[in-house]
């Protein structure tokens, strides 16, 4: 396996690995879910058939984008799933002790839950639109430290600072 394998491997276990123990968790702890789905005011019925979609999602998503097989299309079907859930599960703005000194604000921890889930959005965008990554020797080079920099020298026609392997794609 190559450096640049590994890394890209490494990148993705990263970024998914959370959500096949998320989908385990829903399993086994089945009620309790649908208590939540329940406190975010899904009715019942919908909420049942929500928590087995996240449960696919959350187990079968992360396999195809750390395999690369439909990674793009599973990285934008995870990010949505990403996107709903901080809407649905973190309303941080309908907290009305978010901005309150004590260390036990509800708002405030739903407001970091919030930030994270979009993180993860912007890592999993990451898988759609920009594909592989570097490889490690190149992301190395102090020239390739910054993607602007690299970006308006291929905009100005200069090819030669990107890897060998990402000028098939230009």
């Amino acid at each position: 396996m190559s450096l640049t394998t590994a890394a890209d491997l490494a990148a993705r276990l990263c970024l998914v690995l959370m959500f096949p123990f998320s989908a385990l968790d829903k399993i086994w702890h089945w009620r309790n879910s649908l208590a939540q789905t329940d406190s975010a005011g899904v009715p019942a019925r919908v909420g049942a058939l929500m928590l087995a979609v996240a449960i696919l999602v959350e187990g079968l998503t992360p396999i195809l984008i750390v395999l690369g097989l439909w990674d793009r299309p599973a990285a934008f079907l995870l990010a949505a799933f990403c996107v709903v859930t901080a809407v649905l599960y973190h309303p941080f703005w309908a907290c009305p002790d978010l901005f309150s000194p004590r260390g036990d604000s509800r708002g405030r921890a739903h407001f970091w839950e919030f930030v994270k889930n979009v993180g993860l959005v912007g890592g999993l965008l990451l898988v759609v639109f920009a594909g592989s990554l570097t490889p490690p020797d190149e992301a190395a080079r102090p020239a390739n430290w910054s993607s602007a920099y690299l970006a308006r020298q291929a905009r100005d026609g200069d090819l030669s600072v990107l890897a060998p392997e990402r000028l098939a794609h230009h």
